[in-house]
């Protein structure tokens, strides 16, 4: 029935909220000098020829769901994987990470397991994890409950920036499959869970690394999108230029067995609009090459 049905806005997170931040802070960020704000990854000159690309996040409820689960490890990958998804898009090398966890009571084996799956990744992309920071805050955080948030800079040439300035009508759209629900979207799981447990893998699976992919896609690749919260459409609609907008073959793939699950329980252009969907990475180019999985087309 429709009363059923879950929505992200009754769960408590509003996404246009989330974008009306973007843009009442947008003036204010824009007049230190900042360049690139609202995008994947922030840019900054670092000298005439190289700018520097950063980007923060945190892992929000997902640790609610993997704590009790023991795969709290899990979203110290997805803070790691996550950070440096987003600095790669603009087609910079990661170089170092920061973290930060805060917790009503900081817990030494809870803080661990958050920083040691963070450094897999970190090793695994040839990322420096150079320091962070632990606080805690007893009046700010729910007894039991804990944030993990981290930074990532990297480095890009200003004739090798990725930015989707080039995209034309005609271009296509390259996904890149996803491991499961990432980290964006808890909120609404949780509430799901509520209603109809799932102990698949891909429900806390650890965010997908594309650095593989988005090194081998330099050259071709127009514009790069990590699909996060807002989902393949919202991410994509980022990088694209004005005049420009995306068609997606919602058919073109195979959605993991979580989003069959979700599909019990929120409505299609509900999950579209929150989730991955099974398409964690998109990449725009003139054409595809044999093996690459087109999910869409520009126009």
């Amino acid at each position: 029935m429709a009363e059923d049905r879950r929505t992200y806005d009754a769960a408590g997170v509003s996404l246009a909220t989330a974008g009306a931040v973007v843009d009442r802070l947008r003036a204010a960020v824009e007049s230190t000098g900042a360049r690139g704000f609202g995008q994947f990854a922030a840019l900054h000159p670092l000298d005439e020829q190289r700018l520097l690309a950063a980007s923060t996040d945190s892992i929000g409820t997902k640790p609610m769901v993997a704590r009790p689960r023991g795969l709290l490890r899990n979203c110290g990958a997805d803070m790691a994987a996550h950070c440096i998804n987003d600095v790669i898009t603009c087609g910079a090398e990661p170089l170092v990470m920061l973290d930060y966890v805060a917790a009503a009571r900081i817990e030494l084996d809870q803080v661990a397991e958050l920083v040691e799956g963070a450094a897999e990744v970190c090793r695994a992309a040839g990322v420096a994890l150079i320091g962070g920071e632990t606080a805690e805050m007893p009046d700010v955080y729910r007894e039991g409950e804990l944030d993990f948030a981290a930074t990532c800079v990297g480095v890009v040439d200003r004739e090798r920036l990725i930015d989707g300035s080039a995209i034309e009508a005609g271009d296509v759209v390259i996904g890149f499959p996803s491991a499961g629900v990432h980290a964006n979207g808890f909120t609404l799981v949780r509430r799901v869970l509520e209603v109809e447990d799932y102990d698949g893998p891909d429900l806390l699976a650890p965010t997908r690394l594309y650095l593989d992919a988005a090194r081998r896609l330099r050259g071709r690749a127009l514009a790069f999108a990590h699909v996060t919260g807002g989902g393949i459409l919202g991410n994509l609609e980022r990088v694209l230029p004005a005049g420009r907008r995306v068609e997606i073959d919602w058919d073109a793939w195979e959605r993991p067995l979580v989003f069959r699950w979700l599909e019990r329980h929120v409505d299609e252009d509900e999950l579209r609009r929150v989730f991955n969907l099974g398409i964690g990475w998109c990449a725009v180019a003139r054409d595809a090459e044999p093996g690459e999985r087109v999910i869409g087309r520009i126009v």
